[in-house]
């Protein structure tokens, strides 16, 4: 059995596959999924899971270096950005567009679905190295 905490095997397998600067989108439930991405869909019902449950479950065992969000998460979402930045630290945050993010979101590796139903609650996580 599995010694660590994340548990969702599909989300785990996924992670374990990203090299140094690979990237992964964890998204709301409303930010559009490009058609060829792989897309891991947790969402259940709005608000479950939450995109902080979600956030903090994949940081059990990805190593990050940098973050994408969009640049209108500061006005109209300081909750879950006060969130990313607790939980992150000192990673570099590198803030664009929401229209320039959706098209980032085309280079994720997985785009991650949560259930979260409020705006701008969305990150790109670049894979650091563990050493």
């Amino acid at each position: 059995m599995k010694k660590t905490k994340l548990i969702n095997s599909e989300l785990s397998y996924e992670i374990s596959k990203l090299g140094h600067t690979d990237e992964i989108t964890v998204a709301d439930c409303g930010l559009p999924i490009p058609k060829d991405i792989n897309r891991i869909d947790l969402a259940l019902v709005r608000g479950i899971p939450t995109f902080k449950d979600t956030l903090e479950a994949i940081l059990l065992e990805m190593e990050v270096e940098e973050i994408v969000l969009a640049e209108e998460i500061k006005e109209n979402n300081s909750e879950i950005l006060d969130f990313i930045k607790e939980k992150l630290g000192d990673k570099k945050v590198n803030f664009i567009s929401h229209e320039e993010f959706k098209k980032r979101t085309l280079h994720s590796k997985t785009i991650v679905r949560t259930g979260e139903a409020s705006p701008y609650a969305n990150v790109i996580l670049k894979s650091g190295v563990a050493f």
